[in-house]
C-alpha cells in the first residue's frame, strides 16, 4: 500500500518540479539602506546558492553565526575589519580582499577601521565528500 501511494505522489508531483522555472541572469546593484540586504535568495531564484550585501559601521559586528552545511565567502569592498573563526586564529583584512569560510564553521565579522566596512557575502551548498 505505502509503495503504492508513494509511486501515486511521485506521478503527480513529478510533473509540477518540471514545470518550475529555471534560474535566470541576474543583474543587480549593490544599494542598500539597512545594515544586510539579500542579494540572491536560492531555489527557485538560483540553484541554491545565497547572497547578500553587508554594511557595518565601525564598531560593529555581524554576530556570531554558522555556514551549516555551507561554505560562504565574502568579497570585501571598502574598509577593515576582523573574521573570528571557531578553532582558528583571527583573520584581519582591509579591502580589496576575499575571504574563505569552510562548511560548519562559527564565525563572525567585526569592522574595526575607522569607515564603514561593505562586502558582499555569498553562500553555496557544500558538495558531499
Amino acid at each position: 500500500m505505502l509503495l503504492r501511494t508513494s509511486a501515486l505522489l511521485l506521478a503527480v508531483l513529478a510533473p509540477l518540479a518540471c514545470q518550475a522555472p529555471s534560474p535566470q541572469p541576474l543583474a543587480i546593484p549593490l544599494q542598500c539602506e539597512s545594515g544586510d540586504c539579500a542579494l540572491l535568495r536560492g531555489a527557485p531564484q538560483t540553484a541554491g546558492m545565497r547572497s547578500g550585501f553587508v554594511r557595518l559601521k565601525p564598531g560593529q559586528s555581524v554576530g556570531w553565526h554558522s555556514t551549516g552545511r555551507n561554505e560562504e565567502s565574502l568579497v570585501i569592498l571598502r574598509g577593515e575589519g576582523t573574521a573570528l573563526l571557531d578553532g582558528h586564529p583571527a583573520r584581519s583584512f582591509a579591502a580589496p580582499h576575499f575571504l574563505y569560510i569552510p562548511p560548519a564553521t562559527r564565525h563572525n565579522v567585526q569592522n574595526t577601521g575607522q569607515q564603514e566596512l561593505e562586502y558582499v557575502y555569498v553562500v553555496a551548498p557544500a558538495a558531499a565528500k
